[in-house]
């Protein structure tokens, strides 16, 4: 289990803040697939970011009761002077895997080829969104937050991704953020729309998605 407790994140702007979450209250549950509505600039990828522990709230409590992946997206905390093998070393290490096993696995996924012994810094976005898969799969999270990594790589590789969310998901929780509904209705069952630092749940995940592209065409 996951439990915000009156949780309050905001960011300065240049004309002011934007209040990522307003004292919202909320539970993520092991088992559960969570889809994330939101428009740009809503917050999504802040709100995993503060599941995962790698931002703290301004304000509130946030209590972990599960092993939280990192954000598996675009973006990522590799460092970029070392290869994709030796941050994946370092990585195993940290979570006392088995080091050639890790990078046996990582390198099959991610199909990076020779880029797998380059520095991270010469990765392409989606090289960089395949690593990260790759090396979160290879550990054995409770709950694997997922911020439109699904868009990376070709389809082969989409089918690969597909088959292991739905893998991890049949045991464990998945929180998912992507512009793409019907990626959403594909993994998740529940659903969320993030909009002015408040959470809305919905059972569904249909009625998550049509809220937010019903506000989408309000905003237009």
């Amino acid at each position: 289990m996951i439990r915000f407790d009156r949780v309050t994140k905001t960011y300065p702007l240049h004309n002011g803040v934007n209040r990522v979450l307003d004292s919202q209250s909320f539970t993520l549950r092991r088992g559960e697939a969570l889809a994330i509505c939101g428009h740009n600039g809503a917050g999504k990828s802040t709100l995993l970011r503060l599941i995962a522990g790698v931002e703290h709230p301004d304000a509130g409590e946030i209590r972990r009761e599960m092993s939280v992946s990192w954000p598996i997206g675009y973006a990522s905390a590799f460092q970029s002077s070392l290869t994709g093998a030796d941050n994946t070393r370092f990585i195993a290490r940290i979570h006392e895997r088995d080091v050639a096993g890790t990078l046996d696995f990582v390198e099959n996924f991610a199909e990076l080829g020779r880029y797998f012994r380059m520095p991270v810094r010469t990765y392409s976005s989606g090289m960089m969104a395949r690593l990260a898969f790759a090396v979160s799969l290879s550990v054995d999270f409770d709950c694997y937050l997922i911020d439109e990594i699904t868009a990376a790589g070709d389809s082969r590789f989409r089918d690969r991704c597909h088959e292991a969310l739905m893998a991890r998901r049949a045991n464990g929780t998945l929180v998912m953020v992507s512009h793409d509904p019907g990626i959403l209705r594909d993994y998740c069952d529940r659903g969320a729309v993030l909009r002015n630092g408040r959470m809305q749940f919905f059972d569904d995940v249909e009625e998550a998605v049509a809220l937010h592209f019903e506000q989408q065409m309000g905003a237009a």
